[in-house]
């Protein structure tokens, strides 16, 4: 019996660390990479070069794959189309892609599905953007409907003006569409994690806490700590509706806001944003759940039974590695490792400011001990002494 073949668009880290997990099920991972030299170039072996945008670069890919899927939305319909038309399973489908990729098509099928998002709005012109102000108190959040992530594509608008630019580009042809959202005022971020095999079964995780500094995830902590059970339930409901409303196959992450209920009742959450992919919220499954959302993702695709996804410790939390002061990472690892509860993931990135470059976990049974060695041993990489441990978990923010 020849070992299944899955086909993935996307060289960076995501795809990385499914090379590990398709290792160990005996599954042979093809990646399309934009670079020999870059994440998951320099492990997996079987990684041509080329873009997702390359339809002829997509199609050689899929050649007796059982499964195109992605480590990133941005492949076009087009090539979608084409990849189904030679038979290969797409997965998730691009109909349900698009509601990852395209946030004005998320909002409208989210709301026609009545589940809980902010108030929002298309605008297309300056009038537009005053009307919608007008509607939420004079401060929203205008968002590109393409192409935005880890914080870019997103504005904090109290006049039109503050888009004037952006409304130009979407007029001419020449930049996205835009859409405006009410700016919530919100305790904290929670993500849950789900995963869908097309044959139905639907599993995930405990939902999550994600800290964001400057519209990035910095921290993960899992479970998400003085959830209310209402709360928790809400969410995961959401979660699994999200999946199976628009049929998703793989691994979704749902992210959402924590909102005070004036009423005085269990706090509420309203969907922010989808990934249909492996998820940075969901990177503490390696190390702290019996199945990591890498090994899920690669079985449901393959339609194979889904892993448990109970947690192994009692707290686990993940802190990102956002760019370093130091040229190579490695050089701090007899430092980082000295601290044996700390696992350390690293992606073979170049260092920049602020780029993702890896991330570590720790778990066990004390919150405030598994965070802070966390934390330290994320700053020990970065090269910049001590972990900052004043941002709070939880405080009113806006946006």
């Amino acid at each position: 019996m020849s070992e299944p073949v899955v086909a993935v668009v996307g060289g960076g880290q995501l795809a990385r660390m499914m090379t590990s997990a398709a290792t160990a099920l005996g599954v042979h991972l093809r990646v399309l990479v934009e670079q020999q030299d870059g994440a998951t170039g320099r492990v997996a072996a079987d990684a041509p070069v080329g873009r997702a945008g390359d339809e002829s670069a997509v199609l050689a890919l899929v050649e007796g794959a059982d499964a195109l899927t992605f480590e990133h939305e941005h492949v076009p319909t087009t090539v979608l189309a084409a990849v189904a038309g030679q038979g290969v399973p797409v997965r998730p489908s691009a109909d349900a892609l698009r509601y990852a990729q395209d946030k004005l098509a998320m909002r409208a099928r989210l709301a026609g599905l009545d589940l809980p998002c902010p108030r929002w709005a298309p605008v297309e012109t300056a009038d537009d953007v005053a009307l919608f102000l007008s509607e939420v108190g004079g401060t929203c959040v205008v968002k590109t409907a393409r192409g935005g992530y880890d914080g870019k594509g997103v504005r904090v608008v109290r006049d039109a003006s503050d888009v004037s630019d952006w409304l130009a580009a979407s007029a001419a042809g020449t930049g996205p569409a835009l859409l405006a959202e009410e700016a919530v005022e919100f305790d904290r971020e929670l993500a849950v994690l789900v995963a869908r095999r097309p044959s139905g079964e639907v599993v995930s995780w405990p939902v999550v806490q994600s800290v964001q500094r400057d519209g990035v995830c910095e921290q993960v902590i899992a479970p998400a700590p003085d959830l209310d059970p209402r709360t928790e339930a809400a969410a995961q409901r959401v979660a699994r509706a999200v999946a199976e409303q628009l049929d998703v196959v793989g691994v979704l992450a749902v992210e959402m806001f924590e909102v005070p209920d004036t009423a005085g009742g269990a706090p509420r959450i309203l969907v922010n944003e989808l990934a249909m992919r492996p998820h940075n919220c969901g990177h503490w499954t390696i190390d702290g759940a019996v199945t990591s959302q890498f090994e899920q993702h690669l079985r449901a695709v393959l339609d194979l039974p889904l892993g448990a996804t109970a947690p192994r410790a009692r707290w686990s939390v993940m802190v990102n590695v956002l760019g370093s002061e130091l040229d190579d990472l490695t050089d701090a690892l007899p430092a980082v490792l000295a601290d044996p509860l700390v696992k350390v993931h690293l992606y073979g990135k170049q260092v920049r400011p602020g780029r993702k470059l890896g991330h570590v976990t720790v778990c066990g049974d004390d919150l405030e001990e598994v965070r802070s060695r966390a934390v330290e041993a994320a700053a020990r990489l970065r090269g910049d002494g001590p972990g900052d441990m004043t941002f709070p978990l939880t405080a009113r923010r806006m946006r």
